[in-house]
């Protein structure tokens, strides 16, 4: 496959994430729909079960407002919103992780909205890094497993997940093989939202296969010197999420390309590898533990900031742009110490306030606009 070929396979998978579940279902595999962020896949994918990523999408809430107030995350209001709708009918279960207050509320509101999908909490600790907290994440995992086995009727063993941490950690290398590349090709956003939006709706085995060979096309495309344009203006993305096509298609008009992120539904999740030399079910509670860098991570020193920055320098970037999710407090409250170190590093800035509701992108356009100039 040509790289055209394979980043409009992944378009087309990106797009289509309903598509996705039904070809599945039709193959007669049983499917865990995975609500953000840090839900254990290599677990459920060991039982033979397919996980797929809940997002949620950009759609007009309606429904789900019945169970949350409007100033509460709108990913959270939209995987609701998508459930009552029938949009995840063939869903085996969903997992929701407890990493913020709005994640802490969905599941209750889950069991009342949409019964017919059998909701499994998957309970962090906040102090992750000591023992007692790899160990409690440990437990948390047991009682996931527990629930998957008695929903689905699959059996866990430790020996199969460790096969699948090994894709896992192949996919966590591809993908950050792919960032660095996207940072020095011509890959616009778009095409990029698309690659890393893609993988949550595959097998990583199926996604491993089409990025080994979209790497290899890159990689292809620099040693024949077809680098990214040198007038293009470099950017840092931060954030919850920024596949927002209309958004994406602003960067584009003003000549903009990502050379990375700090995006919790992309770069974020593939930071940290899962140590093939533990006990497989230690080894996935200690790769919890080793993350960090996050704003639903608890983080005293908050490492983010610094992160970010260096990201920027280490990529060239002309500066940084933060994708706020609206009403997402972990988000707001880490922007102040962003804030605080781009401009101690004199890296110019600015912040995009997104929703899955948005349908007007004047004022956003406005803002990009103007900081494009500032960084020409």
């Amino acid at each position: 496959m040509t790289k055209e070929d394979i980043l409009n396979e992944l378009q087309k998978i990106a797009s289509s994430p309903k598509a996705q579940l039904q070809k599945y279902l039709g193959a007669g595999k049983k499917v865990i729909g995975c609500v953000p962020v840090y839900t254990p896949e290599e677990l459920i994918h060991s039982m033979g079960l397919v996980p797929m990523g809940l997002w949620g999408a950009d759609i007009q809430i309606k429904d789900a407002k019945k169970f949350f107030p409007a100033f509460i995350c709108s990913i959270m209001q939209s995987v609701l919103e998508l459930g009552m709708k029938g949009s995840y009918k063939g869903l085996s279960a969903i997992v929701v992780p407890s990493l913020c207050d709005s994640l802490k509320c969905i599941g209750q509101n889950w069991k009342y909205a949409v019964p017919e999908i059998p909701f499994i909490p998957m309970t962090y600790p906040q102090n992750r890094v000591a023992d007692f907290g790899i160990t409690f994440t440990e437990k948390g995992y047991l009682i996931v497993i527990k629930e998957l086995e008695r929903i689905c009727g699959v059996k866990f063993d430790e020996e199969s997940l460790k096969k699948s941490i090994e894709i896992y950690n192949t996919h966590n290398e591809l993908m950050r093989e792919f960032s660095n590349l996207a940072a020095e090709t011509e890959i616009t956003p778009r095409q990029r939202s698309a690659v890393f939006k893609s993988a949550l709706f595959m097998l990583k085995e199926e996604h491993n296969a089409l990025m080994r060979e979209l790497n290899d096309a890159l990689t292809a495309e620099k040693q024949n010197g077809k680098t990214v344009q040198t007038d293009k203006i470099r950017v840092v993305t931060s954030g919850i999420l920024a596949d927002n096509g209309a958004l994406l298609k602003i960067l584009e008009d003003n000549n903009i390309i990502i050379a990375g992120d700090d995006v919790a539904a992309e770069s974020r999740q593939y930071r940290t590898d899962c140590c093939t030399q533990s006990p497989p079910l230690r080894a996935l509670a200690e790769k919890f533990a080793h993350m960090d860098c996050c704003s639903v991570l608890y983080d005293a020193d908050k490492k983010r900031a610094d992160l970010i920055t260096d990201l920027a320098a280490d990529r060239k970037a002309d500066g940084v742009i933060v994708m706020q999710t609206k009403f997402c407090d972990p988000e707001e409250f880490d922007y102040v110490i962003i804030k605080e170190a781009c401009a101690a590093k004199k890296i110019p800035h600015i912040i995009v306030e997104i929703d899955r509701q948005m349908t007007n992108y004047d004022q956003a356009r406005t803002i990009i606009q103007s900081f494009a100039e500032m960084c020409r």
